[in-house]
């Protein structure tokens, strides 16, 4: 599955999905599996990017 840019996620959010991702490889999940959950859950939390400019409204 190709992974888009997350030049639109804060240092906050990036931090957040790489902690998850490490836990999900931790369990056995593969590598690009563990990435993809990560950021769906980033997305499901906080909604998707943040930063100014990312096409979000309010």
């Amino acid at each position: 599955m190709p992974q888009g840019s997350k030049d639109a996620y804060t240092d906050k959010q990036k931090r957040k999905a790489a902690h998850i991702e490490q836990s999900y490889e931790e369990r056995g999940v593969s590598k690009d599996e563990a990435e993809a959950r990560a950021w769906a859950t980033v997305n499901k939390q906080d909604g998707g990017g943040k930063k100014s400019g990312s096409g979000r409204k309010h």
